[in-house]
């Protein structure tokens, strides 16, 4: 089975979905998908002394506009080991410039967590918290020697059309199939 390919992105599309955590939450290691595989692999172990803020992974049957599956965020209280599949719920969109390309992560809650299934829309976050997702985008690849631009966290209005575009994205192209796509998802 191929995480990206065979596993369903849900029933309640846009707003909820299924989501295939790459990374859990406080991991300083980068997993990521081997497109060709459906395995994960190391990418690195991240140069900066942070962690990932929440567990990290994507929606499935999408192609985001850097050629990767569509990048979510999962807030719940626990750590989610890799492979997992988590229904989730959007609250909202936050948008980078990686490499100059734009690289959108969805901001989504875990349904079956009580302590954060009850959010619907970022902003009812704790200022704190966000404020930590945000800056952890824009500090993690630093020692790196990258430069990444982190827009400011958008309403989960602005998350449904960017996930339909990458559910069309992913269809149109899995139609015409997937030759010479086989970069790595970041």
């Amino acid at each position: 089975m191929h995480a990206w390919h065979d596993v369903t992105p849900g029933a309640g599309l846009p707003s909820e979905f299924t989501a295939v955590i790459e990374i859990p939450m406080g991991s300083s290691v980068k997993y990521e998908l081997d497109k060709e595989t459906g395995m994960l692999k190391l990418d690195r172990i991240l140069y900066s002394a942070v962690y990932y803020p929440a567990n990290y992974g994507f929606i499935p049957q999408t192609l985001a506009e850097d050629n990767d599956p569509l990048d979510v965020l999962v807030l719940c209280q626990e750590a989610v080991a890799p492979l997992t599949l988590v229904h989730a719920r959007a609250i909202g969109l936050m948008t980078m410039i990686d490499s100059g390309k734009k690289d959108h992560k969805i901001l989504a809650v875990a349904t079956h967590d009580p302590e954060y299934n009850g959010f619907r829309e970022a902003n009812e976050l704790p200022p704190h918290r966000l404020n930590m997702l945000r800056r952890f985008f824009q500090d993690y690849k630093q020692l790196e020697g990258k430069a990444v631009e982190v827009d400011e966290l958008e309403p989960t209005a602005a998350a449904l059309p960017v996930i339909e575009a990458a559910l069309l994205g992913y269809s149109a192209h899995r139609r015409k199939g997937f030759q010479g796509n086989k970069g790595d998802h970041a």
